[in-house]
């Protein structure tokens, strides 16, 4: 294809959860779309991304690629076979996986092959065998990164070449998250518009650390505080009976999964998010920051990228409740200097962070792909 010309591109997501990486998939297929490129999804049965691709306008198709089995690759080749594209871009181990080796079989019969580039939200390590270096080596074209500190990883850890991996952190739209007036976003939601409000929006999965926010709110200087936990997940059970044991049911609020997060983020006097592990640049994270809320934080994955303690978050120790707790009463304590840190912050994310950023950064990664294997 020419170089100034529209792309063709297929996203493979084995998931079949709902976070960060799968909103960040259909953001990026709803902007190509938006572009004037052509883009399908194709993604694991019973995936929840199937059901919310039709919210974004996107095309996603259902495929066997939640396993590892030969049945996965067959679908994927009769899919390209189908449906050429130019860039398959693949964003779990899984589908990676099968993507690879579908691009191989098609090369194998001599069929076009689209160039494989590999999306990693996470910064779980990557094993260092020879299946894993022929993936990543031979395999993918380009490896793309939500953050800088996972690309190291992959340089320094196993050993890829830095001229072939990019990061490309998740890109937020800045005028969907607009700071807009806390009491009003409250009286929205039904909520208590008096005392303040700690808020945290993710997926409920262990390493996003609410067991530690909810261990964190009796310790509090402010009593009358209450948390809202927005987002479901499958530590929920959990959750709920960490809340009953501590009797917190009074101050917590479960606000299930929302499709407009912008309301409770604008409801919060502060947002946490007390991850440990495995953390891209998080896009709630940036969403609060966009949104003008003071954020407490931790140092995991590449979220020091844009949590500088203490001019755009306080950020403190992992899986720490009483440090949590002290980074909160600080935000809470000092409403002024938390007000200028948020501001602080939006000036630092909304320029390098937005949608247009991530879009334009993508497609540059995915025509360097096709250029080089043109070379």
């Amino acid at each position: 294809m020419r170089e100034s010309g529209a792309l063709s591109i297929a996203h493979t997501e084995a998931s079949t959860g709902w976070g960060g990486q799968e909103i960040r998939t259909l953001t990026e297929a709803a902007g190509f779309l938006g572009r004037g490129h052509r883009v399908v999804v194709y993604a694991a049965p019973g995936a929840r991304l199937l059901d919310e691709a039709p919210r974004f306008g996107v095309a996603a198709k259902p495929l066997p690629i939640a396993r590892k089995r030969p049945a996965g690759v067959r679908a994927l080749v009769r899919a390209f076979s189908r449906d050429p594209v130019d860039v398959v871009n693949a964003h779990s181990s899984t589908d990676a996986w099968l993507a690879a080796l579908a691009c191989r079989w098609l090369a194998a019969a001599g069929r076009a092959v689209p160039v494989l580039v590999r999306t990693r939200h996470v910064s779980i390590p990557v094993p260092d065998d020879p299946a894993t270096r022929w993936l990543y080596r031979k395999a993918t074209a380009r490896v793309v990164t939500t953050g800088d500190a996972l690309r190291e990883q992959l340089v320094h850890d196993n050993g890829l070449d830095p001229a072939r991996v990019d990061s490309v952190p998740t890109g937020i739209d800045a005028a969907a998250f607009a700071p807009r007036p806390r009491e009003a976003a409250r009286r929205e939601l039904g909520i208590e518009p008096a005392g303040p409000w700690i808020g945290i929006v993710a997926t409920l999965r262990s390493w996003k650390g609410h067991r530690f926010l909810v261990d964190a709110l009796p310790l509090l200087a402010h009593r009358d505080a209450r948390l809202a936990i927005v987002g479901d997940g499958p530590q929920r059970p959990a959750l709920e009976a960490q809340v009953d044991k501590l009797g917190l049911r009074n101050r917590v609020l479960f606000a299930g999964q929302r499709a407009d997060v912008m309301p409770w983020l604008a409801a919060f006097d502060v947002f946490v998010l007390p991850s440990y592990a495995n953390e891209g640049v998080p896009q709630a994270l940036l969403q609060a920051m966009f949104a003008g809320v003071p954020c407490v934080t931790t140092a995991a994955g590449a979220i020091p990228e844009i949590a500088q303690d203490p001019e755009t978050a306080r950020v403190v120790a992992r899986e720490d409740p009483r440090a949590l707790a002290a980074g909160i009463d600080a935000v809470l304590d000092d409403r002024a200097s938390a007000e200028a840190m948020a501001m602080r912050a939006r000036e630092f994310v909304v320029p390098r962070y937005g949608l247009a950023t991530m879009l334009d950064r993508m497609e540059a990664v995915f025509r360097r792909a096709i250029a080089e294997r043109v070379r």
